[in-house]
């Protein structure tokens, strides 16, 4: 009988153990269900919100950010340091789930903001540009120097159709500003091609990233030189191709005379390739990187694993895939290399696929 009654004793106390692990087991699942409908909220920081491409990242991260029930704040620092570190301050401030670096003035500068947010356990996107310390999870951007010889290898096609072969000339290579790192990738990009034809003769004129010092560069050049121009290669179409093709004119000559190429494409470069006074130029994926961007944030918010150093990302139909992992060459973490279209070789100028085609 004694033996009995221990035996109820011991079924009750297991019974009771059993009842408060299903409460306590319940309580945790109730709380992530809790937290994990608790809505995030992103942060992100533009150089500049006026160019069509960042308004393109802008228009993506909104849209995703939108799609996955994600609050997102977005700040322009009117390509002020200062007021970009002083963003990350308040971003920091607010508790934000994630922050979206969208470029800025000085990768080196912004160093200090990013390394507070990895102090605070804030995970980073970067598009665009990518600051050169602290850590970023993934930097997504399409391969500068890449994406320059796709545009010299058109360029030099270009050259060989218009003449049946490579001719001999002057080529007017329009940079941006000197000493800037997109420059310095653009040129790597753009020589590693255009320097095996030795009967080319390459001539640089400062565009400075803007319209008025593509002009009067492209102008002087072609007073200088004339009719031995056989081409011009313009750094990022986007923002001096306009300046570049009114010198041409300007000049008494027809743009689809030369060849003309280059990188980054935006609504600028679309309207000159449809009017056939440029001949091709690589797109830059800059909405794509803004709904990749607020993807991963929110995927990683929510334990999610995303792309690793040496995974692929592959999507059907879009212009940015094939994308490859690497190894982030600026600071800590890894880089997601965005494929970039050549239009119109790759993609027709009328591709609904394009951002330039989007953007309202």
């Amino acid at each position: 009988m004694k033996i009995f009654k221990g035996m109820k004793r011991i079924i009750f106390l297991l019974l009771l153990t059993l009842t408060i692990t299903c409460f306590a087991c319940s309580s945790i699942i109730f709380s992530q269900e809790k937290a994990s409908s608790k809505q995030l909220t992103f942060g992100m920081t533009v150089r500049t919100a006026t160019p069509p491409y960042a308004r393109a990242m802008i228009l993506g991260a909104e849209e995703k950010a939108k799609e996955v029930g994600v609050k997102i704040i977005v700040v322009d620092s009117n390509d002020d340091v200062l007021k970009q570190l002083e963003q990350i301050d308040n971003f920091i401030a607010m508790g934000v789930d994630g922050f979206i670096f969208g470029g800025t003035i000085d990768t080196a500068a912004v160093i200090p903001g990013i390394k507070k947010l990895n102090e605070h356990n804030i995970p980073i996107m970067a598009l665009d540009n990518c600051p050169e310390g602290g850590r970023v999870e993934l930097w997504i951007s399409f391969d500068i120097v890449q994406s320059s010889k796709k545009a010299a290898e058109a360029f030099v096609k270009v050259l060989e159709d218009k003449h049946g072969k490579i001719p001999e000339g002057v080529v007017i290579e329009i940079t941006g500003a000197l000493g800037d790192a997109f420059t310095n990738e653009c040129y790597e990009g753009f020589h590693a091609i255009i320097d095996k034809y030795s009967q080319l003769t390459i001539v640089q004129g400062e565009g400075k990233w803007n319209n008025i010092d593509s002009f009067e560069r492209t102008s002087d050049l072609l007073m200088r030189y004339g009719d031995e121009v056989v081409g011009i290669y313009i750094h990022t179409p986007d923002i001096m191709g306009p300046g570049v093709v009114s010198a041409v004119e300007q000049a008494g000559y027809d743009p689809k005379k030369f060849a003309m190429a280059g990188i980054c494409m935006g609504p600028e470069g679309v309207d000159l390739i449809k009017k056939g006074k440029i001949s091709a130029i690589v797109g830059q994926p800059a909405l794509a990187s803004g709904e990749l961007a607020v993807q991963y944030l929110y995927d990683l918010c929510h334990g999610k694993d995303i792309p690793k150093i040496g995974d692929t990302v592959v999507k059907e139909g879009a212009l940015w895939s094939p994308a490859i992992i690497l190894e982030n060459p600026r600071c800590e973490g890894a880089f997601m290399r965005l494929q970039g279209p050549l239009v119109p070789l790759e993609a027709s100028p009328d591709d609904p696929r394009l951002w330039e085609n989007k953007l309202k």
